[in-house]
């Protein structure tokens, strides 16, 4: 199937054409025709599936089809679309530029973590599509600088993970000032208790679309651990590079603080490797990126919110050098290799302390990691686990920098499977603690066909052919909630840890 068979113009189609796409995804070929009918739309797409041409796609298509009337002299805001994260929310709207390339319409992405000024200025000439973070949309709600009143169509991109960072209060203060007949259309990774409800309150008979399978990884990736001591995984990462002669390997830690530290090693053993977390300005996570991309840099390493902006195609390597204490995370880390019919693979370096982690996460993605003790790094048996700090900052629910007040994310139950319910925010924020951050350049948009560059999250993120779409990274946030309880990790039954008894499980 091609393009202009979806019903785009010959102009979308010239524009797509031009970054060498010629095939729409799955997404794309159900999601097109389902915006362009002019109904509701609610679709289930990991990032890295194309889901960003899905709608940008259409919504141009729709856009250019109507009158524009201009009002009191100004071009009013016709379509709204809201992103979790300032990486995101820039991708995408490089996505509408790139595609609307040929049409007579124009676009403009307003986000936290930059100066409010230069946006007034763009917004008083007026444009047809805003992209938006909540934080900073709301900034210019209150300070009437935006005029919403106007928007047919309204897009909620990642909204699983809007609400992850706690932004469902602000989603609803924007909802109260829209016009109540419009278009909406919800792309979310999962559908999860809250996603639905959000869903009911928000759409009208929608059409319902899911291109993949519920929580389902990637199967072109490559799985493994390793046990190793908690001393040793720097040595052991290093040895990994050297040994196997990786030259681009995407790694994920915990904290900032554990990022910054761990480029420094690496650094000390001759491997070039540079942090991206939200705590480092926009200008330097844009360069890392930037050089990480050309294959200047052998190692990007990365917290979870932060990796949300960073899509690559032909990715060949995912490291979790400390596992996420949210299973959904991981198959969100892994998802970034494999993608475009490519293999990838995904290394944890598991030590003793994060046992309770890897059963949750074998749990949720439904089946066995397999175990490969590295010679010269086999882990000590008679290790004690350490109760592991998640409040110095990188974790899921940290405050990843510049975020939106601390939000508080309930517990999540053991094996978890939904989103964390968020909390209220906290009170007596002020602007500048806005989190929806800053995007400097935009990463190029992914194409829809190929999964060109840029990275999303998922499987979330399977292998598979690419739309432009964003991965998203950036700050947003709130702070974690409580650690689970060992008990409570074990829930529901457990096999005893692989990594006591040198790589094999007992049973």
């Amino acid at each position: 199937m091609s393009f202009s068979a979806l019903g785009l113009s010959d102009e979308i189609v010239r524009a797509v054409s031009e970054q060498g796409y010629t095939s729409p995804t799955p997404i794309q070929a159900q999601a097109v025709p389902a915006v362009l009918s002019g109904g509701d739309l609610m679709a289930g797409a990991q990032t890295g599936t194309g889901k960003t041409a899905g709608f940008t796609l259409p919504l141009l298509q729709r856009l250019a089809s109507a009158p524009r009337n201009k009002i009191n002299g100004q071009i009013p805001i016709r379509a709204l679309i809201l992103a979790p994260t300032r990486e995101l929310a820039a991708q995408v709207e490089e996505s509408v530029r790139l595609y609307g390339k040929y049409l007579p319409l124009s676009s403009a992405c307003i986000f936290g973590g930059v100066g409010i000024n230069p946006q007034i200025s763009l917004l008083k000439r007026g444009v047809d599509i805003l992209v938006a973070t909540p934080g900073r949309l709301l900034d210019h709600m209150q300070q009437g600088t935006v005029n919403l009143q106007h928007v047919q169509i309204l897009v909620l991109d990642e909204a699983d993970r809007m609400l992850d960072m706690g932004f469902i209060r602000d989603i609803r203060k924007v909802l109260a000032v829209l016009p109540p007949k419009r278009q909406n259309l919800l792309f979310s990774a999962t559908f999860a208790d809250e996603i639905k409800k959000l869903a009911d309150s928000l759409l009208t008979n929608p059409a319902l679309i899911e291109v993949a399978r519920r929580n389902s990884t990637v199967e072109v990736i490559s799985q493994k651990l390793h046990p190793v001591d908690r001393d040793k995984k720097h040595p052991m990462l290093a040895h990994l590079i050297k040994t196997h002669q990786w030259k681009q390997v995407l790694v994920f830690t915990r904290t900032k603080h554990g990022a910054n530290k761990l480029v420094e090693q690496l650094a000390r053993d001759g491997i070039s490797a540079m942090a991206i977390h939200g705590n480092k300005s926009q200008s330097a996570r844009t360069k890392a990126l930037a050089e990480f991309k050309d294959g200047k840099l052998t190692a990007l390493i990365a917290t979870d919110i932060a990796a949300r902006g960073i899509d690559i195609d032909q990715l060949p390597h995912v490291v979790n050098y400390d596992l996420p204490n949210v299973p959904e995370d991981y198959v969100h880390r892994i998802g970034r290799t494999g993608r475009a019919g490519a293999t990838g693979e995904a290394v944890s370096l598991v030590c003793i302390d994060e046992r309770d982690m890897l059963h949750d996460i074998e749990r949720f993605i439904k089946r066995e990691i397999p175990v490969e003790v590295i010679p010269g790094f086999e882990p000590d048996p008679t290790a004690k686990p350490q109760p592991i700090q998640l409040r110095s900052g990188g974790g899921r629910h940290q405050n990843q920098g510049g975020g939106r007040g601390q939000r508080n994310a309930a517990p999540r139950k053991a094996g978890g499977g939904n989103a964390p319910t968020s909390a209220k925010p906290a009170q007596g924020q002020n602007q500048g603690q806005r989190s929806n951050g800053n995007a400097g350049q935009a990463a190029k948009p992914r194409n829809p066909a190929n999964g060109a560059p840029n990275a999303g999250a998922g499987p979330r993120k399977p292998s598979r052919p690419q739309g432009p779409h964003g991965g998203n990274t950036g700050n947003g946030g709130g702070h974690h909630g409580q650690p689970r309880s060992q008990g409570q990790r074990n829930a529901g039954g457990g096999k005893p840890s692989a990594l006591t008894h040198g790589g094999t499980r007992g049973k």
